[in-house]
């Protein structure tokens, strides 16, 4: 049910997103990768397990530190850590014990990730994206197509 439900949400968001205007900016698909690897660190505050919050932490790290790389160089690399974490997601549980999460959320987050991953991996396929900041690295530049 998880997976049903993940993936239908990140479509009608990414939807959404696209038909107002929100992804717009070369930031959302990046937002919504740190925003997404940020819950694990908000379910180990939960859990109460400073050892937990600590690897969680680090984890969310890594996955900021991809999204930051995807918004100032290119957009592929945002793919690549959205559908990344998604994988992270799928083998959560058998790498970190996290007791504030809850046991749906390995499956909904997996498919929302990889979901997310692919309508951006079209909109960059399909030049609705510019998957590489143009020029001098204006906000200009950064506008989506």
């Amino acid at each position: 049910m998880g997976y049903g439900i993940g993936s239908l949400l990140s479509l009608v968001v990414s939807v959404f997103a696209r038909s107002v205007g929100l992804d717009r900016d070369r930031a959302f698909y990046p937002t919504v990768l740190i925003v997404v690897a940020l819950y694990y660190v908000l379910f180990a505050v939960m859990g109460g397990t400073v050892v937990t919050l600590m690897i969680e932490s680090g984890v969310m790290t890594v996955f900021l530190l991809v999204a930051v790389a995807g918004f100032k160089f290119n957009l592929w690399i945002v793919v690549a850590g959205l559908v990344g974490h998604g994988v992270f997601d799928y083998f959560h549980a058998g790498i970190v014990t996290n007791a504030g999460m809850p046991e749906w959320w390995p499956a909904f987050c997996s498919a929302y990730d990889v979901c997310a991953g692919g309508c951006l991996a079209w909109l960059l396929m399909r030049s609705k994206l510019t998957p590489q900041v143009m020029g001098n690295g204006n906000a200009g530049d950064r506008v989506l197509q």
